[in-house]
């Protein structure tokens, strides 16, 4: 993530009290537009998506959005508990047992609890308390999640990918097919504690695609098709996420129409194989047509008896 200041709401070209709903329609619009796929070795429209990328990642999160709005470029600077606070909890504190809380706050003073005691039983209740206290076990270290951001293409291909966590290097699998909101468990990789260490949760959030709508493994698409095609039918390069493939387009194709690709969809993350793809035609109209499309399209509306 960039540490210089950056506008996003400029990048995105909304409005300060934008919502998540205009913030995500305006970063589909420039993602398409500026997308590797559509600008190959464009380097300043690859910047330019990874601007709107990092502009979107940070104003679709509430929490993100609320510490960017309230401390701009030192947004990622802030810790768990505000300006000036300390981090998150797991990489800030150790926490021992709870028999010792006592005593780890007495220095040299009358710890609370002491004081508690003795205004309810009087003096010799505070050691009778201590005395009787049983021993506790020594607990492992607490459970940590945090959460990943990936591609749709990461989803589908599966990867790998490498983190830093409390100045540990790490690195997590991602299986093909998975879904926005699953976890992946990394077994001792959460908060020290005396008996070892927690489990690391990782949540995985995909990025919104500028081309594709994910409906659990099937995927959907809107398909451009020149008005001429549509009326004559013929055939067209898809775009699918695992390369281009041939389709049929029959005569008198209306806009609107799905067709479905079997086996063109998501890869399963359990039993393998893949989802559909379901093609939605947009019907597409040439914005200038020339004098011989026009003599042409009259003499079919003769044929057709139109007035």
């Amino acid at each position: 993530m960039a540490t210089g200041y950056k506008d996003y709401y400029k990048i995105l070209g909304v409005d300060r009290n934008a919502s998540v709903k205009d913030i995500k329609a305006a970063y589909r619009k420039m993602a398409r537009k500026y997308h590797p796929d559509v600008n190959p070795g464009d380097k300043s429209a690859e910047e330019r998506f990874k601007e709107v990328s990092e502009a979107h990642e940070i104003l679709s999160d509430k929490e993100k959005r609320s510490k960017y709005d309230q401390f701009g470029q030192y947004w990622n600077q802030v810790g768990a508990h505000g300006a000036g606070g300390p981090g998150p909890a797991w990489e800030n504190f150790t926490f021992g047992d709870a028999g010792d809380f006592g005593e780890r706050m007495d220095f040299g003073r009358e710890a609370p609890f002491d004081r508690m005691f003795e205004s309810l039983f009087g003096k010799g209740a505070r050691g009778a308390a201590r005395t009787r206290r049983a021993p506790q076990q020594p607990a492992k270290g607490r459970d940590i999640e945090s959460e990943m951001e990936i591609t749709l293409e990461d989803a589908f291909h599966g990867t790998k990918k490498a983190f830093s966590l409390g100045g540990r290097r790490l690195e997590v699998k991602i299986p093909k097919g998975m879904s926005d909101g699953q976890r992946i468990r990394l077994a001792k990789q959460g908060e020290e504690g005396p008996a070892g260490r927690g489990d690391l949760y990782i949540k995985v959030k995909i990025r919104p695609h500028p081309v594709y709508e994910r409906k659990g493994d099937d995927l959907l698409l809107e398909l451009p098709v020149d008005y001429v095609m549509a009326a004559l039918g013929g055939e067209l390069q898809v775009p699918t996420i695992s390369g281009r493939v041939t389709m049929k387009i029959p005569p008198n194709t209306r806009g609107g129409r799905s067709f479905r690709m079997p086996g063109q969809g998501m890869a399963k993350l359990k039993g393998g194989g893949r989802g559909d793809l379901y093609a939605k035609v947009k019907m597409q109209l040439p914005e200038v047509i020339s004098d011989k499309e026009r003599q042409l399209l009259e003499e079919v509306r003769k044929v057709r008896g139109e007035p």
